[in-house]
C-alpha cells in the first residue's frame, strides 16, 4: 500500500495566527461592527458612531490600538475612540479635530471634535444619552469643557493628527492654559 503526502495531523498554528483567529471568531459571535462596515456606514453619523461603542470596555493602551483589535476586543481607551472617530467621520465629510487635554493629577484625555455638531465624542460619554458634548470650536473652550466634565483643571490643550500606517501623532499647534489668548492658533476664529 503506498503512503500518503497528507499529514496525518494539521501544523500546529502560530500564536498569532491564532489570536487573529480567536479575535475574528469573537467579533463574528457579537455581532459586532467591523472597520470596514464603520468606513461604508453611508448614514454615518458622530451619534451614530458613539453608539456603535455603548458596550465597549475600558482599557489603557500605552499605543494606539488598531481600528481591528479595538474594534474585535470591544475594549480600549480614549485615544482608541477618538482617533478612529476622526478618521470615520472624516470620510462622511465631517470637519474633525484630534484634541489631546493635559490634566493636572490625571492621565491625559483625548476626544473628538466635530465643527459642524459644535460637540465633541468623549469615549466616557458613550453611555448616556447626551453622547455629544457641546463647546465652541476654540482649542481653550474644548479643553476647559473636558477639564470641566472630569472635575479637573488643564494645564495644556494640544490639536494633533494621526496615521494609523506608521503609528504616528504629530501635534499641529499646542496652548498652554496661562498662555494670553490672543497667542491662540485659533483666536480670530469666528465661532470661538
Amino acid at each position: 500500500m503506498a503512503q500518503s503526502s497528507i499529514p496525518r495531523r494539521w501544523p500546529r498554528p502560530r500564536q498569532p495566527l491564532l489570536i487573529l483567529s480567536l479575535m475574528l471568531v469573537a467579533l463574528a459571535n457579537t455581532g459586532a461592527v467591523s472597520y470596514e462596515d464603520l468606513m461604508r456606514d453611508q448614514a454615518m453619523t458622530p451619534k451614530n458612531f458613539a453608539k456603535t461603542f455603548e458596550g465597549f470596555e475600558y482599557e489603557f493602551h500605552e499605543a494606539v490600538a488598531t481600528p481591528e483589535v479595538f474594534l474585535a476586543t470591544r475594549k480600549g481607551d480614549c485615544d482608541d475612540y477618538a482617533i478612529l472617530a476622526d478618521q470615520v467621520l472624516r470620510t462622511r465629510g465631517f470637519t474633525t479635530r484630534l484634541i489631546h487635554v493635559r490634566l493636572v493629577g490625571q492621565v491625559a484625555h483625548v476626544v473628538c471634535y466635530v465643527k459642524e455638531e459644535q460637540a465633541y465624542l468623549d469615549y466616557n460619554n458613550r453611555n448616556y444619552f447626551f453622547k455629544l458634548t457641546r463647546a465652541k470650536n476654540r482649542i481653550r473652550a474644548i479643553a476647559t469643557k473636558v477639564a470641566d466634565g472630569l472635575e479637573a483643571n488643564w494645564v495644556s490643550v494640544s490639536e494633533f493628527t494621526y496615521n494609523y500606517q506608521t503609528e504616528t501623532k504629530l501635534i499641529t499647534h499646542t496652548v498652554a492654559k496661562q498662555a494670553p489668548h490672543e497667542q491662540d492658533p485659533d483666536a480670530d476664529d469666528e465661532h470661538g
